[in-house]
């Protein structure tokens, strides 16, 4: 009979510890949206999304889902972590179809191997994110999120922190080179970020280095563009600063033609102050300029950042738009309270142009081709309570266009969000 106890009480020890090498989580996701009045929308095949909506043009409503089961196993040399996901629309499957909708995929794969005390790699699919998520981010916001194909070699040392990494894409098992000329993929990158903390400053310095490639077009175009700059941040009792800087040198492609375009001395510069008067009350203000096209040079683009997050939740500008197009400068205002246990945050932001460009095919600055300065503001309220074991988000937003642009008297969107996620073991 204490052999068998034995026996049980050494099993139980065993599935102890593996459960507590092993952890199994998912994610349930749906989010329902208002478009047609101005949000990120698409009127027609091809058509840029974020434009102005036109008189007749009837809203929708539309419904996407973030399914995801996530799995970490961590042994004493390693840590091995993968996701499985699906984004799917509501109606976008016939209900007795024996077929997917071909958005079931690995979301993310990879392993964080020990080297030393100090030093791990980072190597398989994986989200970059980096400080505020300006110029490299995991985009939460978009169901799909964002993810590298990368190798990652990190050292963290008494608040000191430097990853060296890179990433080839390939798209066939003969070995071409990814052919897009889109900023949101490459052809290969390389990044180097050190960040250091020195109390309640903390300072980053990032440098990327993208090739784009395009063999769709004659002469098989290529072109590197190097991005460079730092990001600052400053947190002391209820005051919280950011601020960043960065230089984009080199050549990038244009689609869909594959034209090679000079990029010289672009550059993004922001600062964004935030003052926490108590629990229901902070304000902000910050302000952030983006160099638009010139006559030597194409405009700035913050590549791989969680966009969304920046110039507006309607996402007028540089998602998936305002590629080479003006610039931009946006001046905003926030206010968060609590009110009743819900988070409320409104913020404000006007819009102006840095050069005075004007639309042309594949440019998105208007619906008319807006070529002046004023390039309208916006106002965006976001609501969020969190219940016991869920959440629930929810918002609304408010173009008002310039004076220049003809199209409905109102640009707005609305979206309801719910978030469930799951700890299985």
């Amino acid at each position: 009979m204490k052999i068998k106890f034995t026996l049980v009480a050494l099993l139980m020890l065993a599935t102890s510890s593996l459960m507590a090498q092993f952890s199994l989580s998912g994610e349930f996701r749906p989010r329902t949206e208002y478009f047609g009045n101005g949000g990120n929308f698409t009127v027609a095949p091809g058509t840029l999304p974020s434009t102005t909506a036109v008189e007749g043009q009837e809203g929708f409503i539309s419904t996407s889902v973030r399914a995801a089961i996530k799995a970490t196993y961590k042994a004493e040399t390693y840590t091995l972590y993968t996701s499985l996901q699906e984004v799917f629309l509501f109606g976008d499957r016939q209900q007795i179809s024996a077929a997917g909708n071909g958005n079931l995929r690995i979301q993310e794969a990879w392993a964080d191997i020990k080297l030393a005390e100090s030093t791990s790699l980072k190597v398989g699919r994986q989200p970059i994110s980096y400080d505020d998520q300006r110029i490299l981010g995991g985009l939460g916001w978009a169901q799909q999120a964002r993810t590298h194909d990368a190798t990652i070699l990190k050292y963290l040392n008494n608040g000191y922190s430097l990853d060296l990494g890179g990433a080839l894409n390939t798209n066939a098992s003969t070995g071409p080179v990814y052919n897009n000329s889109t900023l949101f993929t490459y052809r290969d990158m390389g990044l180097l970020r050190a960040n250091k903390k020195y109390g309640k400053l903390n300072i980053s310095a990032l440098a990327l280095v993208n090739t784009y490639q395009d063999g769709r077009v004659a002469g098989d175009p290529k072109a590197t563009l190097f991005t460079g700059g730092f990001h600052a941040g400053y947190n002391s009792g209820g005051l919280n600063l950011t601020a960043n800087l960065y230089f984009q040198e080199g050549q990038r492609l244009a689609p869909p033609t594959g034209a090679v375009l000079d990029v010289k001395g672009a550059y993004l510069a922001s600062v964004l102050a935030k003052y926490k008067f108590s629990d229901k009350l902070t304000v902000g203000a910050g302000y952030e300029t983006i160099s638009g096209r010139t006559d030597d040079s194409a405009a700035f683009f913050p590549l791989y950042g969680t966009n969304h997050a920046f110039n507006g939740l309607m996402d007028r500008f540089y998602v998936g738009n305002h590629g080479n197009a003006g610039g931009l400068n946006d001046l905003q205002v926030s206010l968060s309270t609590k009110v009743s246990g819900i988070a409320v945050t409104l913020t404000g932001h006007y819009f102006t142009e840095v050069e005075d460009v004007a639309s042309a095919p594949g440019i998105n600055t208007g619906a008319v081709g807006l070529a002046g300065k004023d390039l309208g503001s916006e106002l965006d309220l976001v609501l969020a309570k969190k219940f016991k074991e869920f959440k629930l988000v929810g918002g609304y937003s408010q173009f008002f266009e310039p004076s220049e642009v003809v199209g409905k008297d109102t640009q707005n969107w609305a979206w309801l969000m719910l978030i469930i996620q799951p700890k299985f073991l």
